[in-house]
């Protein structure tokens, strides 16, 4: 069994699994007679395949504890998939590195309450994991046609655990 150390999100450390959403350094001008502050193009939204359209839904998970025995990443190959969290629960993101079809070089991160993450397209990652209490996500991702879920059970499961 291997054990992943929780790290800080931050833009650089995610880049080579997505992006990073957040307002912090991110473009914005005024817009509604300047009474709106827009925060735009946060996130780049991946849609491949048949008939492909943006979701729009809100998850709400039940929450995990930590230390974490992580048995499962998935991946969608059609489509990226934003979580921006609702609310200021803290939450885990877990992704990894594609070789020759299997998950490798995993890496957990947590969240700052004002981020959220943009996973791209064909990355591995693990399921939604709020922390705590019960939390709720917006998350935009793909829909039409095709296959766009792929699991990967783990033989021997990894521990996700706090520095």
């Amino acid at each position: 069994m291997s054990t992943v150390v929780i790290e800080p999100l931050t833009a650089a450390a995610f880049a080579p699994f997505g992006q990073v959403i957040e307002l912090d350094g991110a473009h914005h001008y005024p817009i509604n007679n300047g009474m709106t502050e827009r925060y735009h193009d946060l996130a780049k939204v991946e849609l491949g395949g048949v008939h492909a359209r943006p979701l729009i839904s809100i998850f709400r998970g039940k929450p995990y504890t930590l230390p974490l025995e992580l048995r499962l990443v998935e991946r969608h190959p059609l489509g990226s998939q934003a979580f921006y969290p609702l609310s200021d629960s803290p939450w885990l993101v877990i992704v990894a590195t594609d070789e020759g079809g299997s998950p490798t070089g995993l890496r957990a991160f947590r969240p700052a309450p004002d981020q959220g993450v943009n996973i791209a397209m064909n990355t591995w990652h693990g399921v939604l994991t709020p922390l705590e209490r019960e939390a709720a996500f917006l998350v935009v991702d793909r829909g039409g046609d095709g296959n766009n879920l792929e699991e990967h059970h783990f033989d021997v499961p990894h521990t996700i655990r706090l520095p």
